[in-house]
C-alpha cells in the first residue's frame, strides 16, 4: 500500500512538472486566472491546469480580492518546495506594468516601441520609460492611446495607479531631467564616479520635484538607476562655494601657492592634484595667466605630493590585513586612511558603527553601510 502511494505521488509530481514545463515553454509571464481560495491573505489562483499563489505582499495595497475574481499578474518566480513547484505571482512588480502595456500597445510587440525601464509605488504612482525605434512614432502619444484609451485600460487593471510616461534617453542627464517631470530642472551636475547627480530646481519647483513623501524623486531615481540629489539654486550656490573653498585650501597647502593662483586653477576647471600633475602640458600652456616655467613648477609640485602620498599609503598598508584590503568596495586609499586610525582588519571594520566610519573616512552614509555590511557578512556564514 505504501509503495503504491509513493508511485502515485511520483506520477502526480511528474505530471505537475510536465504541466509546468509546457507552461514555461509558452513564455507566458503575464498570467490570468480565477481566485480559487484565500489563505492567510494570499490568493490561490487557478491558472489553466495549475495553481499559483499571489502573496499578500505582492498584492496592490487597498485592492479587495475575492474568491471567484479573475485577475492578471506577473510570474515573479517558481518556488520548488517539498510539495512540488509553486508559481509565485505579483501585481506590484514593475514588470507587471510593462507587460500590461505590451498587451495594450501592439507597437511594442512589433518592435516600433521599446519599454526600457519602470519604477512603481504600487497603487499610487508609476513612471515608465519608453523609446521609439521609428522616428515617425510619438512614444508617449502611442502609449496613451486615442482619448487616453490605452493608458486608462492599464490604470484600471492596477487600481487607478497614476502613470507618468517618459521618453527614454541614452544621455543619463537628459533621462533624469525627463524622469523628474512635471518639475522643471534649472541645471544638473553629473558625478560619474559616485553615479549621482546634483539636480538644481527653482524654489517653485522644489516641492513638485520631491513629490508627496519624496515619491517623485524616489521613482525617478529607481527608473534611471542614478542617485539624485535635489537642491534649490541657493543650496547649489552654497555647495559650490563650499567645494571651491575646500579646493582652494587644498591647492594652497599642497602646491604651496597663494590664493590668487589657486583661484586661477579652480576657474580653469582643475578639481584635483592629479589633474594638475597629468593634464597635457599643451593644455596648461593655454592658460593666459601661466608661463611655461609656472606650469612646469606646478606640475612638478603636484607630482611630488602625489608620490609622497603614495609612499605613505603603501607604508600604512603594510600593517593592513588582506581580508580588509580584499573587501568589495574597499580602496587602497581608504584602507590607508582607516589604518591611520587603528582599523587594520575586517573585524575592526565590522565592529564600527556607521556614523563612526562616516566620520573616520569622510565617506557618505550609504557607502559606509555597504562596507560594514560586507565586513560583517562572514559572521553569519556557516
Amino acid at each position: 500500500q505504501a509503495a503504491k502511494q509513493v508511485i502515485l505521488q511520483k506520477i502526480r509530481d511528474a505530471e505537475r512538472e510536465q504541466v509546468l514545463n509546457d507552461f514555461l515553454d509558452r513564455k507566458e509571464f503575464l498570467v490570468s486566472g480565477s481566485i480559487k481560495r484565500m489563505e492567510r491573505g494570499s490568493a490561490i489562483i487557478e491558472v489553466g491546469r495549475m495553481e499559483a499563489v499571489l502573496p499578500r505582499d505582492q498584492q496592490i495595497p487597498r485592492e479587495n480580492l475575492r474568491v471567484g475574481d479573475r485577475v492578471k499578474a506577473f510570474l515573479l518566480r517558481i518556488d520548488r518546495g517539498a510539495r512540488g513547484p509553486q508559481l509565485v505571482l505579483s501585481r506590484t512588480a514593475p514588470e507587471f506594468l510593462m507587460k500590461l502595456f505590451e498587451l495594450e500597445v501592439p507597437e511594442i510587440e512589433d518592435g516600433l516601441l521599446e519599454l526600457k525601464a519602470c519604477a512603481r509605488d504600487p497603487g499610487l504612482r508609476a513612471k515608465i520609460a519608453v523609446k521609439s525605434n521609428d522616428q515617425r512614432i510619438d512614444p508617449i502619444g502611442t502609449c496613451v492611446g486615442l482619448r487616453g484609451s490605452r493608458v486608462t485600460a492599464v490604470r484600471n487593471e492596477i487600481g487607478g495607479e497614476q502613470i507618468d510616461i517618459i521618453v527614454w534617453s541614452a544621455d543619463p542627464a537628459q533621462f533624469v531631467v525627463a524622469a523628474l517631470q512635471p518639475a522643471e530642472v534649472v541645471s544638473i551636475v553629473v558625478d560619474e564616479e559616485a553615479h549621482a547627480m546634483d539636480v538644481v530646481v527653482d524654489e517653485n519647483n522644489l516641492a513638485i520635484a520631491i513629490g508627496r513623501n519624496g515619491q517623485n524623486v524616489k521613482l525617478a531615481s529607481e527608473l534611471t538607476g542614478w542617485t539624485i540629489n535635489l537642491m534649490s539654486e541657493q543650496e547649489s550656490a552654497e555647495k559650490s562655494a563650499q567645494e571651491q573653498q575646500g579646493l582652494r585650501a587644498l591647492f594652497m597647502e599642497k602646491l604651496d601657492v597663494d590664493e590668487e593662483l589657486a583661484d586661477i586653477l579652480i576657474e580653469e576647471g582643475f578639481s584635483s592634484l592629479e589633474e594638475v600633475a597629468y593634464v597635457p602640458l599643451a593644455e596648461m600652456l593655454e592658460i593666459e595667466a601661466f608661463d611655461e616655467d609656472t606650469v612646469n613648477e606646478l606640475r612638478n609640485r603636484a607630482r611630488n605630493v602625489l608620490l609622497t602620498e603614495a609612499i605613505v599609503t603603501e607604508e600604512q598598508l603594510e600593517n593592513v590585513s588582506d581580508d580588509l584590503l580584499n573587501l568589495d568596495g574597499m580602496e587602497k586609499s581608504l584602507a590607508a586612511k582607516l589604518a591611520q586610525q587603528g582599523i587594520r582588519t575586517r573585524d575592526d571594520l565590522a565592529d564600527l558603527a556607521v556614523d563612526e566610519l562616516v566620520e573616520m573616512a569622510g565617506i557618505d552614509e550609504e557607502r559606509a553601510k555597504a562596507l560594514i555590511s560586507v565586513a560583517r557578512a562572514h559572521w553569519f556564514e556557516e
